[in-house]
């Protein structure tokens, strides 16, 4: 048995824990990150980096060279039901270094996050370093136990910060009430041979009991099929020449090529959740991102809230856990922040669910677009409006703690 001991553990390395382990490194905080792979590479996780994030990379003094790795620019986002079609958000407008999203592989975004965090002399990441309970005396989260493929590893900390997303394990042991919010639908992520003469936007498309989003990813195309919830069964007892019919149905332009999908293996489910901590925090312990409230894909966000959340939780946490004071006030203050964008989010995207994906999916005839659809047709500029919500969200934040560790060399 292996025991270390920390300011912070942070479970979970994706966006918000990686995220949140740079920054507190950053301010001079001990960390560790905990990811149970052995690297980061996943496909159809979200891949979607947003003005507001990119911002954030500003901040750090890290924007031109992430940028240096390979990703495609959306500076809008498009969507058609039936014939018509409108631009719903467009980027340009944006007052920001970057007014647009940049599509890139979450592995790439997520070494190019661990790699600035590894300069710093108080962070560290272990990787196949899987959590498996928490560890608590008195009440108290003081601790994580976790398998490595060196043995079992306990890791006491401060405060454990749990971002190890909609199925948080971290959460679960501690406890933590979840309200479920519903979700009627479920995605399947697959790619298809992105052709020179393909249109170069991405898109939703919508028609009577069907709906694809097309998103270019220079040569390829990563395509989530949505479906009405747990329905993936019935579909595949249709068999696959079905599913390729509708997709050529759908997006004609893909049909010399849908026969790319000739196994269910190449198809991905994302079994979609939206829910919401009723308590972010226990003593020693902040649950943040999808560990806090899971996003639906609508808008594609659920990353941007978590990078939110992480830099949110380090500027209110950092000073606390120098000086080893971290209270239920500091905590409770993490989510006080973070809730109400939180909420906002949720209830947009609900509103989109139940009002516009719920009936397209249900739909047998001819599909009728939705009013706001025809509003961004005839005020073009409420697509402005939509792209701050998507490409920002409801109260961005800032990096306010100031560097307290120079990079190593």
């Amino acid at each position: 048995m292996q025991t270390i001991s920390v300011r912070c553990c942070v479970v979970g390395g994706g966006p918000a824990g990686v995220m949140v382990g740079l920054l507190l490194a950053r301010s001079g905080v001990d960390v560790v990150v905990l990811e149970k792979h052995a690297d980061f590479f996943r496909d159809f996780r979200g891949d979607t980096i947003h003005p507001s994030t990119l911002e954030l990379m500003h901040e750090l003094g890290s924007l031109d060279d992430l940028l240096k790795l390979p990703h495609q620019k959306a500076t809008h986002v498009a969507a058609q039901f039936g014939e018509a079609r409108t631009i719903m958000a467009d980027f340009d407008g944006l007052k920001l270094r970057c007014p647009y999203i940049a599509f890139m592989p979450q592995w790439d975004f997520l070494n190019f996050l661990a790699g600035r965090a590894s300069r710093y002399p108080t962070f560290s990441i272990k990787m196949e370093a899987e959590a498996t309970d928490i560890i608590e005396v008195d009440g108290r989260v003081v601790g994580v136990k976790a398998i490595t493929p060196r043995g079992p590893l306990d890791v006491r900390a401060d405060l454990v910060i749990a971002a190890d997303g909609r199925t948080s394990l971290i959460r679960d042991k501690a406890g933590l009430a979840v309200d479920d919010l519903g979700a009627p639908m479920d995605v399947l992520w697959f790619g298809i041979t992105r052709m020179p003469t393909d249109p170069d936007e991405t898109m939703g498309r919508f028609d009577a009991g069907h709906m694809l989003v097309e998103i270019d990813r220079q040569d390829y195309w990563q395509c989530g099929y949505v479906i009405p919830k747990g329905s993936l069964e019935a579909l595949r007892n249709q068999g696959l020449p079905a599913f390729r019919a509708n997709l050529a149905r759908l997006a004609p332009f893909l049909a010399d090529r849908v026969s790319e999908l000739d196994s269910w293996d190449k198809i991905k489910l994302l079994s979609v959740q939206v829910n919401r901590l009723r308590q972010w925090h226990r003593p020693g312990l902040l649950c943040i991102g999808d560990a806090a409230h899971a996003m639906s894909p609508v808008g594609g966000v659920g990353i941007n809230l978590a990078v939110q959340d992480a830099v949110a939780a380090a500027n209110l946490l950092a000073a606390p856990l120098r000086a080893r004071v971290v209270t239920a006030r500091d905590l409770a203050a993490v989510q006080r922040r973070r809730l109400f964008p939180a909420r906002v989010t949720q209830s947009l995207q609900l509103a989109i669910q139940n009002r516009v994906l719920k009936p397209v999916l249900a739909g047998t005839g001819p599909i009728k677009p939705p009013f706001f659809f025809h509003l961004l047709r005839w005020f073009p500029a409420l697509r402005g409006l939509t792209a701050r919500l998507i490409g920002v969200g409801v109260r961005p934040e800032h990096i306010r703690a100031l560097p307290y560790w120079p990079e190593k060399g």
